[in-house]
């Protein structure tokens, strides 16, 4: 796969401490992608891509400098530090010797290249003609299959010396149907770190159904009028809020840089005493797995919040560094063309103790948020708001008829210590999260919670 030796590796790392630098780091990557996109039952669009490089980065305490290249060879990496190392003045430093590779799991069933496009998009088509079939108004339907395989090869002067390998799969659904000028779609997007045995795992003729069954629905929704109220916030993507409003904060990137409302917090109350949350770079099968991270260390499930109590953040070396803690890995990257950062993996409010019917049912009024959406925050502040995908009243503790166009507004801080009912039935959603070290695959997840009471806009009542 690369063609250096380990001795190579290390007299490139200590070439690039020649200067004064007191860390470097060789990053090799091999990326196969491919995906069929069908609509309307036929093939539209196929593609297939290599992504080949390797990344370098040096550091004089936490001063940092990143350089990368799609040449992979002995002389480029070596051009690549003698470039970079003349940003720092300094005594030489030693690379220590590399250690002995560990071994990882890819426990893959059924991968990339063991089925032909044609088997492929025959899954696809028939989930798009499902689609398209179950109701006159569904005017299209799509299916989108996204697969790659990631092998990566990281070498430090701190003695790692790790490869990994990563197979990811995601299946998009997605329609729209239309009334007249009623126009409305419906979406769902489930992916895991697996093969083509994915089909195996999520019955998705039923979910092809259920965004079938969700467009229809919202057709004739009323739209939501704005008010504070009880909020239930269904399970599986519903994370989304954990992850981007509180999550995003527990990284160390913004921690160690004071941005975050939880900097200086560890061993503080910081949210409801029902909330335990974790981060797991480990769980077999989730969509943001990786045995080992961008960085070469072990993944691993790292606790959060206990019962209220922030009990830690998420770090990758670098921001570690700059604020005395030790990494978690969880320091990630999109590719060879970025350097890498605290990043989160499989984020999670843990399960309760509340069954889901008892939380509708002892919710007199409010919105059942079943299925969130986009939306956007400001990690320095936890501020943020959500669209509702799929949304419904609650009234005298049942869940009644849909509204469109809700949006959660809040703050992140506020929002986990308002939530007054955690459920038992925790699951998993899947997305692409961006930052600065690129765009990564996570998954978000909880079981379905209570807000005792939170700002929802929306474009009813207005004459």
């Amino acid at each position: 796969m690369f063609n250096l030796t380990k001795e190579q590796l290390h007299e490139l790392l200590q070439l690039g401490l020649e200067t004064g630098a007191d860390f470097s780091e060789i990053f090799l990557e091999d990326t196969n992608q491919s995906s069929i996109r069908v609509s309307n039952g036929d093939v539209i669009a196929t593609s297939t891509s290599n992504i080949h490089g390797v990344g370098v980065r040096l550091l004089q305490g936490i001063d940092e400098v990143y350089g990368y290249s799609n040449e992979v060879t002995y002389e480029s990496i070596q051009k690549l530090m003698l470039n970079l190392r003349g940003s720092f003045k300094g005594e030489a430093q030693k690379a220590l010797p590399l250690g002995d590779k560990k071994p990882y799991v890819n426990d893959i069933k059924i991968p990339m290249d063991a089925l032909s496009p044609k088997e492929k998009s025959q899954k696809l088509i028939h989930l798009s003609n499902l689609m398209k079939n179950y109701d006159d108004r569904i005017i299209q339907a799509g299916t989108n299959l996204i697969e790659w395989h990631q092998k990566v090869l990281i070498a430090n002067s701190r003695g790692v010396y790790q490869d990994d390998e990563r197979t990811y799969t995601r299946v998009f659904l997605s329609c729209v149907a239309q009334d007249g000028d009623l126009m409305q779609d419906g979406y769902d997007a489930p992916g895991r770190n697996m093969g083509f045995e994915i089909f195996d795992h999520i019955d998705f003729e039923a979910l092809a159904k259920e965004v079938a069954q969700s467009a229809i629905t919202y057709l004739y929704a009323d739209n939501m009028e704005p008010q504070e109220m009880p909020v239930v916030i269904h399970n599986g993507f519903g994370g989304v809020i954990f992850h981007e409003a509180v999550g995003h904060p527990l990284e160390t990137s913004a921690v160690s840089k004071g941005l975050s409302p939880f900097a200086g917090k560890l061993g503080q109350k910081v949210a409801s005493e029902v909330v335990t949350a974790y981060d797991d770079g480990d769980e077999p099968g989730q969509w943001g797995r990786s045995t080992y991270d961008d960085e070469g260390n072990k993944t691993r499930k790292n606790l959060l919040i206990e019962k209220g109590i922030l009990k830690g953040y998420l770090s990758d070396y670098r921001s570690g560094k700059r604020m005395g803690y030790e990494s978690t890995g969880s320091g990630r990257r999109q590719s060879y063309k970025f350097a890498p950062t605290a990043r989160m993996n499989t984020t999670y409010i843990e399960n309760g103790t509340d069954n889901f019917e008892d939380i509708i049912k002892d919710t007199k009024y409010g919105l059942f948020a079943k299925k969130l959406g986009g939306g956007t925050v400001n990690p320095a502040t936890g501020e943020y708001n959500f669209a509702v995908l799929e949304g419904y009243m609650i009234e005298n503790g049942q869940i009644t008829k849909p509204v469109r166009g809700a949006m959660l507004i809040g703050h992140g801080a506020e929002t986990i210590m308002n939530i007054d009912r955690v459920a038992n039935n925790k699951s998993y959603g899947q997305g692409m999260c961006g930052a600065g070290s690129g765009s990564i695959p996570v998954d978000v997840g909880q079981p379905t919670i209570r807000v005792s009471k939170m700002l929802v806009g929306g474009q009813g009542g207005k004459r």
